[in-house]
């Protein structure tokens, strides 16, 4: 139970990197149920359908975690959706509007680092026929799922990713794709490089982090912690861990983001 002022935040500790199916499977192993989470989805967007959200227990290197998919169902045809016709989709939704808004931030960001690496205007931004669903889902499961836990402050660490090619529907880029790199620097995040050629930070993580945490640790007392993993296997457990917790009452909430602190004690910012 939150105590009484106390403002209840998420920590994003990004050891191995973020993307949106890890931000699921941290929430729901910090304690969303999975079964609250697809129902809000189902009944928050009702014109998104053809997929299946699927949970399973993970342990790696002796950490117990939770790995969340968004099944497609293959004889489902998805259309192509644009930036515009994804931010019609989020605005007329019925998620609650703390999530809408949320969600609508997060894409509107990725969709503008889309626009910039392909030097296109931002509403015409498309989103690949399969991955859109994915990426609906993943961010407006982050930002519903950010609501139910009733977080109100969002941090993240430094992000680690790795380095190298990888290859996409484009061709082969660099990591961190172009994408990930346009959003982290539009953020300022601090990052770090992973000693491995595989990509930790997606574009759909490194969105949900740019657009809605501040890059900073901030003092906290904390109530759980959860391990979302990726599908990868790595040297090391290739999970986003999620602190939830409370800090003193002693700067107002926010919907998240980055913002300027009150007073009271201060976060520990990167860098600083």
């Amino acid at each position: 139970m939150t105590g009484r002022g106390a403002v209840k935040v998420a920590y994003f500790d990004c050891f191995s990197g973020i993307s949106g199916d890890m931000t699921l499977g941290a929430l729901v192993d910090a304690g969303l149920p999975l079964g609250a989470l697809a129902a809000g989805l189902r009944d928050g967007l009702p014109a998104l359908d053809g997929y299946r959200l699927e949970a399973e227990r993970v342990n790696q290197h002796g950490i117990t975690g939770t790995r969340v998919a968004v099944a497609l169902d293959p004889d489902r045809e998805q259309p192509q959706r644009d930036w515009r016709e994804i931010r019609a989709l989020l605005t007329a939704s019925a998620l609650p509007a703390p999530a809408r808004e949320r969600a609508l931030r997060v894409f509107e960001a990725l969709a503008r680092a889309e626009a910039h690496v392909h030097d296109t205007s931002v509403d015409d931004v498309h989103f690949h026929e399969v991955g859109a669903v994915d990426s609906i889902v993943d961010i407006a499961g982050a930002a519903l799922g950010l609501h139910l836990l009733g977080i109100e402050r969002v941090y993240c660490s430094p992000l680690s990713d790795g380095r190298g090619f990888t290859n996409s529907q484009h061709g082969t880029i660099p990591i961190p794709a172009p994408a990930t790199a346009a959003l982290l620097a539009a953020a300022g995040a601090p990052t770090r490089e992973a000693p491995t050629d595989r990509e930790l930070v997606t574009p759909t993580g490194a969105a949900i982090v740019a657009a809605l945490a501040e890059f900073a640790r901030p003092e906290f007392r904390p109530s759980a912690v959860g391990y979302g993993y990726g599908r990868r296997e790595l040297p090391w457990p290739n999970a986003l861990r999620l602190w939830i917790g409370e800090v003193a009452p002693s700067r107002p909430p926010i919907l998240g983001g980055a913002s300027q602190f009150g007073p009271g004690s201060s976060p520990r910012r990167w860098g600083a």
